[in-house]
């Protein structure tokens, strides 16, 4: 069989799963996850989402790997699919990649555990039924590298001869993502400077690296939003920049290394409507907004950088969108809180909620 014939037939087979598989009650307003990516062994909090943005928590649930024992420097280290059924997680200690079922009560179970195709996993890509692992094994003593796996009835079958290395062995790597047509794969390398694109054929292959030289220092997270514009944070020089993204996949800067007038910018996330980006900024314990112009371009949308925040000390890291775009929530690790922003019409955030309890060695923000 083909890899095109196999890619469309596992499609159809996770789709007919989805069918039978428990969905979520109608009176769920949503749900939120994070992992508490302990060092023994690696569990899923869950939290039932409110109307008003409330969280509630719905159980702790193992993922059958290890964490690390402290937060990543990484963005997407646990995917949920598009129909809020399934979560994939890194579990990053172990090398292991997890799935989990989203049961009808908010709850967890796992599905499958798979070796995640080299060592340390850090960040996930998900398009249909073709994930993507980011591997960051040169921080360890083997080598960086992007893994495929084709997801079908709730597992995870390892995609042949797809592994793919970066531009070198051990890069830094921070985030893997697809552009929004699914024709890319971009990846950050954050101790080279290096932005990498590859491009996904019609076979699922990612082949045709391209590295471009980032335009801010230290380009961690990302986002891809309408017409493949390219949105990174840039930690070391405490900023974020925007990109076109052409059919070639090659980059070219629309604004750079915009000032966040904060420290360690390392998170970022687009809105669903793409009219704003917004950074984590872990040294700061703040959250920065940016317009984003018609054109791509960016523009700071507070004169101090600080439109939302989290508070000294807090560490934000990964972000999150509610599915009906109201809500943005963080997770600030260093004194283990999560935090609920609404989201207002102008970008402004007002904050809503502060969750208490959450382990410092936490990572990862996945919710509908």
């Amino acid at each position: 069989m083909k890899l095109t014939s196999l890619l469309n037939y596992c499609s159809g087979l996770a789709f007919g799963l989805a069918l039978l598989a428990p969905t979520a009650k109608a009176e769920d307003d949503g749900a939120l996850y994070t992992m508490d990516n302990a060092a023994g062994a690696n569990h899923v909090m869950a939290f039932y989402r409110s109307e008003n943005g409330g969280l509630t928590g719905a159980g702790s649930f193992a993922t059958g790997g290890a964490g690390t024992g402290a937060g990543l420097s990484s963005q997407g280290s646990m995917a949920l699919s598009r129909d809020g059924r399934w979560l994939f997680v890194c579990n990053a200690g172990s090398s292991k990649i997890s799935v989990l079922a989203v049961n009808h009560h908010g709850g967890l179970s796992l599905t499958d555990k798979v070796d995640s195709g080299g060592h340390m996993p850090v960040s996930l890509a998900l398009r249909h039924n073709l994930l993507f692992v980011l591997n960051a094994g040169g921080g360890v003593g083997d080598k960086d590298n992007i893994t495929a796996f084709i997801f079908a009835f709730g597992k995870l079958l390892a995609f042949p001869d797809s592994t793919r290395t970066l531009s070198g062995d051990n890069t830094g790597p921070a985030q893997v993502s697809f552009t929004r047509d699914g024709d890319r794969l971009v990846v950050t390398e954050r101790l080279t400077g290096l932005i990498d694109t590859f491009e996904v054929g019609d076979d699922g292959l990612a082949d045709g690296l391209k590295t471009f030289q980032s335009v801010g220092n230290t380009p961690f997270g990302f986002d891809v939003s309408r017409e493949d514009r390219l949105f990174v944070s840039e930690a070391g020089s405490g900023s974020a920049s925007s990109y076109s993204v052409s059919e070639d996949g090659d980059l070219t800067v629309i604004s750079g290394a915009v000032p966040t007038k904060q420290t360690a910018a390392c998170w970022l996330l687009a809105s669903h409507d793409g009219r704003f980006i917004y950074t984590a900024n872990a040294g700061s314990g703040s959250i920065s907004g940016f317009r984003v112009g018609h054109n791509g371009q960016l523009e700071l949308l507070d004169a101090d950088g600080r439109t939302g925040v989290t508070g000294e000390g807090s560490h934000p890291v990964d972000m999150t969108q509610s599915r009906d775009g109201r809500f943005l929530y963080n997770l600030a690790n260093g004194d283990g809180t999560l935090h609920a922003f609404k989201m207002k019409a102008n970008g402004s955030l007002e904050a809503r909620i502060v969750l208490s309890g959450i382990p410092t060695s936490a990572a990862g923000l996945a919710g509908r």
